[in-house]
């Protein structure tokens, strides 16, 4: 089997879902460093211009958004699981939590509270974070540490019968999602340490997370990513679903754009839909030709 291949940076938060995924599942996995801010020309060589952090590569297959790739690594690593108690479905739902409700106020609190930030990464998220209005951030601080503690009061409250993790004795991909934001709290917040405090059932949680670890990483270069893609072939079997909306067939021109923010889209031709992905083949002279896979929720699909 190829190599999991993580496109990532190390103070991205969404990375770091991944990162422990894979330690959960102690895998081995190579680690190509891209740039915070774009531009980042290898990224968006492999993945037709989506420019989210991580991206995970495993040959010519590229998958794009922590749940997508949550699920492929699950697919080819069933164990142990990342969706214990047969919560794969509830881990989709709990998703839409972690990333809005919480992620959202937490990244408005590490731009407003962190006023020494160089001004390429201002101007960057600026453009990126469509959720925040920078021109009234500092007003908005209140609220987004109320917000914030809110969402760290929910996570002590699913863990004050003394569970260890949030499901039961065993860690998962619902556990990795309420943990990230908290993550990002420890590296980028002003005034961590007050928002963290007298939530002892969190902060023992928070310490059995880190026990996680991420695996066994050695460092790849960008190049050498991109000529394993152009090396390989998808493994990926074409699947269109007749009941998958907007109706389309196989061999379709599409385009694959994310709803919230960061929102490129993709152009390709259309290999797999149904109601949990959407996956479309692409050829680039960087790259030759990759097969490119999306979470269904989250992204809307059109024809070209």
């Amino acid at each position: 089997m190829a190599e999991i291949i993580l496109h990532h940076f190390d103070s991205s938060p969404f990375a770091e879902k991944v990162r422990l995924a894979l330690g959960l599942k102690d895998l081995g996995w190579r680690s190509v460093e891209i740039p915070m801010v774009m531009p980042k020309p290898a990224l968006t060589a492999l993945t037709g211009g989506y420019r989210k952090t991580p991206v995970m590569q495993i040959g010519a297959d590229i998958y794009c958004d922590t749940q997508r790739i949550a699920l492929e690594l699950e697919r080819r690593f069933p164990a142990p699981s990342l969706f214990p108690f047969h919560s794969k479905a509830l881990s989709s739902a709990f998703c839409q939590w972690s990333d809005t409700a919480f992620f959202q106020p937490g990244a408005g609190l590490s731009m407003g509270t962190n006023t020494g930030l160089p001004e390429d990464i201002l101007a960057d998220r600026r453009a990126f974070f469509n959720f925040l209005d920078f021109t009234t951030l500092e007003q908005q601080l209140p609220h987004l540490y109320a917000q914030f503690r809110a969402q760290l009061q929910l996570v002590e409250e699913m863990l004050d019968d003394g569970r260890p993790f949030i499901l039961g004795e065993v860690a998962g991909w619902v556990d990795i999602q309420a943990f990230f934001p908290i993550w990002m709290c420890r590296g980028n917040i002003v005034n961590a340490a007050a928002l963290l405090q007298d939530l002892p059932s969190l902060q023992a949680w928070e310490q059995r997370m880190l026990a996680l670890g991420h695996g066994h990483s050695r460092p790849m270069s960008a190049d050498e990513a991109l000529a394993i893609a152009r090396d390989s072939a998808s493994v990926a079997a074409a699947l269109v679903s007749q009941d998958a909306w907007p109706p389309l067939r196989e061999g379709a021109s599409v385009v694959v754009t994310p709803q919230d923010y960061g929102a490129v889209p993709v152009q390709g031709s259309l290999l797999r839909l149904n109601h949990s992905e959407v996956a479309i083949r692409r050829e680039a002279p960087r790259v030759g030709e990759v097969v490119v896979h999306f979470p269904r929720n989250g992204y809307q699909v059109e024809a070209a």
